[in-house]
């Protein structure tokens, strides 16, 4: 299974930060080109592998660490390049916030990944990553004396299972929530949980 993020901010960093301890293989790709993920990967190991977007959208999972303002172009780019997402895993770590006011943007009545589901044509999709704070994910996730909570949430209950174990083996304690409908409340931006930092005690 080959993996890939989309975005090398503070939210791409911290996954690929959490990949790097784990030792496990991770594509990085970012608007700006491979070249300027140089630093990242030098100070993250050999398992960050830069990547131009459009190999980056070829992998089996892809998580979109990008503002969501930004995944229309990227998808552009990506099916430009021949990406098919039949089937394909793509987890949402995205919030949809208006700028300047910093409120949850006007989707219509519409969940933010509802939207986000639209963009990628038969893809699976999972929204996670996106209610902890990005210092706190980027730290260890063995946390006093327990793991610090990655919640989920998703409409393909098979793609949910999936996502919770590789949670899990990045070192997370996952939390699935159910359907996105039944999450919003707690998961989608303005949510109880959003920038909650939670952590399951062993």
């Amino acid at each position: 299974m080959t993996c890939a993020i989309i975005g090398s901010g503070a939210i791409g960093h911290a996954i690929a930060t959490q990949f790097a301890r784990q030792g496990i293989d991770v594509m990085v790709a970012n608007s700006r080109g491979p070249s300027s993920l140089t630093d990242m990967v030098y100070a993250l190991g050999p398992n960050i592998r830069p990547a131009a977007t459009g190999d980056a959208a070829h992998a089996d999972v892809v998580f979109l660490a990008i503002p969501f303002g930004a995944i229309r172009a990227f998808v552009e780019n990506a099916d430009a390049a021949g990406a098919n997402w039949n089937n394909r895993l793509v987890i949402d770590a995205s919030n949809a916030i208006d700028f300047p006011s910093f409120k949850p943007a006007d989707l219509g009545g519409r969940l933010s990944t509802e939207v986000v589901a639209e963009a990628f044509p038969g893809a699976r999709i999972v929204k996670a990553f996106n209610t902890v704070p990005a210092a706190k994910l980027e730290a260890p996730p063995a946390q006093a004396g327990g793991r610090r909570v990655v919640v989920l949430s998703g409409d393909d209950g098979g793609a949910r299972s999936q996502v919770a174990a590789l949670i899990e083996r990045l070192g997370y304690a996952a939390l699935d929530l159910g359907t996105l409908r039944q999450a919003s409340h707690l998961q989608q931006f303005g949510g109880t949980l959003v920038a909650q930092d939670l952590i399951k005690l062993a």
